[in-house]
């Protein structure tokens, strides 16, 4: 098969994921981040790239956001939110960031493949994504894709989709967050 042949049919995955994805999970998800003081993201490997990329779009937001593990950030207090990109829910570095983050009073959502899992059981909310964990073990999706790949797409996707639904809510565009972005290049 050409590269581009995969690539077709790595779209028409992700198009039917969509359909899978609960509309109400995903606002509860948009209006907790709207009811934090600060928002917190984690993610281990590929699922963790995907989350500093949505922690930088809620940046350029004016939202004050932060990628766990970074040096720059600020502490977890009562009543704000960690959201945790995991496919297992089992990632033993991240159930203990939300152990964490639940004993200091923190919220905190799970965007899985696993909504029994570890970090489903300590989530305040649980959106599931369509996908297959990185063995392939757990998940309720066939894909042509290697590991967690469908997943990780998914969810930037979705953390994509997040932004917009955002935008919509606070009356913003892309002309008022550009306003934000770096500009020391």
């Amino acid at each position: 098969m050409k590269t581009t042949q995969y690539l077709a049919e790595v779209v028409q995955e992700l198009s039917q994921t969509v359909h899978l994805i609960s509309d109400s999970e995903a606002e509860k998800l948009v209006n907790q981040i709207l009811e934090s003081k600060k928002i917190f993201v984690a993610g281990a490997g590929r699922s963790g790239l995907m989350g500093k990329s949505f922690v930088m779009r809620m940046m350029h937001m004016g939202i004050d956001a932060y990628v766990v593990g970074e040096t720059v950030t600020a502490n977890l207090e009562k009543d704000d939110l960690l959201i945790i990109g995991s496919g297992s829910g089992e990632t033993k570095t991240l159930v203990a960031i939300a152990e964490k983050a639940k004993s200091l009073g923190g919220k905190v959502a799970a965007v899985t493949i696993s909504p029994e899992s570890t970090i489903g059981e300590l989530a305040d909310i649980i959106v599931k994504l369509p996908g297959v964990t990185k063995d392939q073990s757990k998940g309720d999706y066939k894909t042509i894709q290697p590991m967690g790949s469908l997943f990780e797409q998914t969810m930037l996707l979705f953390y994509d989709a997040i932004i917009l639904r955002f935008m919509e809510k606070k009356g913003l565009d892309s002309n008022k967050m550009y306003g934000k972005h770096a500009n020391l290049e």
